[in-house]
């Protein structure tokens, strides 16, 4: 397989970022409400892994090991710190719903796990599919946890507060609230997470490995 797409196969799919690595889990749970807040918070991540993957990756040979991650971590703020105020100047009301989230993308375990265990390690080209593969699979996966925790929850698709794709209540669902509550964030997960589990089984596949501590697998290419 190509190794670009290999790299964006193995965010998505063979080590998504959330449903299993189980990584990056305070704003999986917490954001997750509605649909477009997963949007909006995984395409914010995608960003800032893909450009804090590439800058690292071309420092790799100029940044001291003894001071990587307090470097990666500037990094990694600089990038979120744009974002933040783009999203505060073109996106006020999804802004306002991810909230302090959006700077704590800052410490989120998949963006300094990858600039640790890939880009750290490896070229400019491989480590930016390697985060746009990681972000788009924790996009992926958050959005899909959003969908079903506002339909479940809310009875409405890609709501936006004054209009809805879809809106079940108005069909005589009852929705079950407990789903947009902190309660139904795990159950959603918990059913998503096995569900990927039984489909990975069932085409012989293994779970992900982790490494020594949470930031994702060690790879190094020669």
């Amino acid at each position: 397989m190509n190794k670009c797409a290999e790299r964006l196969y193995n965010g998505l799919i063979k080590e998504n970022p959330t449903f299993v690595l189980t990584l990056g889990m305070c704003p999986t749970l917490a954001v997750t409400t509605s649909a477009i807040n997963g949007i909006g918070m995984g395409l914010s991540s995608t960003v800032v892994l893909v450009m804090s993957n590439l800058i690292i990756s071309l420092l790799r040979k100029v940044i001291p090991d003894g001071v990587r991650m307090p470097a990666f971590i500037v990094i990694v703020a600089s990038f979120v710190t744009m974002v933040q105020f783009l999203m505060q100047g073109f996106l006020p009301s999804l802004y306002d719903s991810l909230g302090i989230y959006i700077p704590l993308i800052v410490v989120n375990c998949i963006i300094l796990g990858r600039a640790e265990s890939y880009a750290s390690k490896n070229p400019v080209i491989p480590s930016v599919f390697d985060g746009l593969g990681m972000g788009l699979g924790f996009t992926l996966a958050i959005t899909i946890l959003g969908a079903l925790r506002e339909l479940i929850g809310a009875g409405t698709i890609l709501s936006t507060g004054s209009s809805a794709l879809v809106d079940f209540s108005t069909m005589g669902f009852t929705p079950a609230s407990i789903f947009i509550l902190a309660p139904g964030a795990f159950f959603v997960l918990a059913m998503c997470i096995a569900l990927m589990n039984r489909i990975k089984r069932k085409h012989g596949m293994k779970p992900a490995q982790l490494p020594e501590g949470c930031c994702g697998t060690q790879e190094k290419e020669d």
